[in-house]
């Protein structure tokens, strides 16, 4: 053997083996190419980030390292051993976990029955409740999580961070070495986000190798050792997350510098007459709320989970409406007790969760982006041939507008990325002509290209005079995009910010606080 060789023969021995690679990994759709020649190492106790656009093939390699998807060539190592999952039990037994964003847990049950479902321990062929609950609490305190949840506590009695942490204890049960997380934050407020954080910290401890799937990269810099992009399907490169910055990342994620990352602010001398106001209005949670919304201007709307973010826009809409006080819309009084009402009065709401509420998955795009033409048509009792004639002629225009990618509008919008599902969603409300648009959440779920379009087709409404009042929990796209912001907090609006204010003012009045950069609209709608 040669100097060289015995070199290399040491390196090799001092360099720590992956706990899970893959190699060559490629993976057909029909008329799309997922993955193309993949290779990754996960390394023990570290936090690696997975990153792209949407359809970049992040979420196809974590199902193939799941046993949820079968690739087409390439092969999967597990602790330097090849192994072969066809079903997402074989991936569990050998120790490799995934938690999807939305959870696999059945509501009814416990939290000892989820996280031992179909192992449950048995006496003379009975289930032994009381060994189950014993072998849930063991792994909640391995978590540090047993004074916080109950083994017999039912989990559609839990939160959001409380019912991940019950999906982190299942895979914990099955001895997990791999844990994969597809967007474990996207539905979690901040408080839930670091104790998640923390939890991540314990796993790692533990020797895990964690997998880390986000489009938010604030978190996948808080939280991860290193950070992979994938392009097209494509592996671009892979980057320790402490010699790289966000700006580095994007541009490996688009294959170019995002000029900016907020459209400019509108300008006052610009927005128009009062389109939305509200006086005094409350119902079951809503208290006193008062509001005023101009055309051309974006109201951004902050606050933590369960201050009444989301209630404020489904009482605008009628679908949780005021029961007092009093609402004007154009100088108009008007009472809006169902979204039709809403609808007729010229506006529009996009709702937080595209899949259950903004959106038909199984149904075309073409179908979809019609939606809210086809009740306004349903509406007025003009439905007819002729009118769906000349509806459908709207959608190559909708979907230029939006510019939503795809060969095809009669394929279902299920199979289109996130960002072109959001687009879609948007376009409904674009062809009903609304002068006042509610969006919540607009950007939840997203790539940062499809963010930049999506804020750029917002900014484009205002600058057409339309009226935006927006909701998002990232505090940066609300400070980037509202020309106002009002904070919630616990049912009431807390307080008013102008625009560029700094997260700190913004979370002192979100967390019931005092900030000296605020007015309170309804502590003087009370004095006078």
């Amino acid at each position: 053997m040669t100097e060289e060789q015995n070199k290399t023969t040491v390196l090799r021995k001092t360099q720590p083996e992956p706990l899970l690679e893959v190699r060559n990994i490629t993976k057909r759709f029909p008329g799309v190419l997922a993955l193309d020649d993949v290779s990754l190492k996960f390394m023990q106790g570290e936090v690696h980030a997975v990153v792209g656009e949407n359809g970049a093939g992040k979420s196809t390699l974590m199902k193939i390292m799941a046993g949820a998807y079968i690739a087409d060539s390439g092969e999967i190592l597990l602790q330097g051993k090849k192994v072969s999952f066809s079903h997402p039990q074989e991936a569990h037994e050998q120790g490799v976990s995934i938690i999807y964003q939305e959870f696999n847990l059945l509501p009814e049950r416990t939290v000892a029955q989820n996280i031992y479902l179909g192992r449950e321990p048995s006496k003379f062929g009975v289930i032994d409740i009381r060994a189950l609950n014993k072998k849930a609490l063991t792994v909640l305190k391995e978590l540090g999580a047993d004074e916080m949840i109950s083994p017999t506590a039912l989990c559609n009695t839990l939160s959001v961070a409380e019912q991940q942490i019950v999906e982190i204890a299942k895979a914990i049960s099955f001895d997990s070495k791999v844990l994969i997380m597809d967007e474990p934050t996207a539905a979690l407020t901040l408080v839930e986000v670091r104790i998640l954080n923390a939890l991540v910290s314990r796993l790692k401890t533990r020797g895990m190798a964690l997998i880390f799937i986000s489009h938010r990269l604030v978190e996948v810099f808080d939280i991860a050792d290193k950070i992979t992009v994938l392009k097209d399907g494509q592996l671009v490169g892979t980057e320790l997350a402490k010699d790289v910055n966000a700006e580095k990342i994007v541009h490996m994620m688009v294959g170019r510098i995002l000029d900016h990352y907020f459209p400019p602010l509108g300008k006052k001398e610009d927005f128009g007459e009062v389109v939305l106001r509200v006086n005094n209005c409350s119902n079951h949670f809503l208290k006193n709320i008062n509001l005023e919304l101009r055309k051309g201007e974006v109201l951004g709307i902050a606050g933590l989970q369960g201050s009444g973010r989301t209630e404020l826009a489904q009482a605008l809409f009628g679908v949780m409406p005021f029961k007092t006080g009093t609402m004007e819309i154009n100088g108009k009084t008007r009472t809006v007790k169902a979204p039709s009402t809403a609808i007729k009065y010229s506006m529009g709401f996009m709702t937080e969760d595209r899949k259950a509420e903004g959106l038909l998955p199984k149904q075309p795009i073409r179908d979809n982006m019609l939606l809210t033409v086809r009740s306004m048509q349903s509406i007025l009792g003009n439905i007819f041939n002729d009118g769906i004639r000349k509806s459908r002629k709207m959608v190559p225009t909708l979907a230029k507008q939006v510019d939503v990618r795809t060969d095809n509008y009669d394929r279902e919008v299920q199979f289109l990325s996130g960002g072109n599902q959001q687009k879609v969603a948007l376009s409904k409300w674009l062809a009903s002509n609304a002068d006042i648009f509610i969006f919540d959440e607009p950007t939840r779920g997203i790539d940062v290209e499809a963010k930049a379009s999506i804020h750029d087709l917002i900014r484009g409404l205002t600058k057409k005079g339309i009226a935006v009042l927006m909701i998002s929990s990232e505090l940066p796209e609300i400070i980037g995009m509202s020309d106002r912001i009002l904070v919630m907090w616990d049912g009431s609006i807390a307080g008013e910010l102008p625009a560029k204010s700094t997260e700190s003012d913004v979370m002192l009045l979100a967390t019931g606080h005092e900030t000296n950069n605020h007015s309170n609209k309804n502590d003087e709608a009370g004095k006078e």
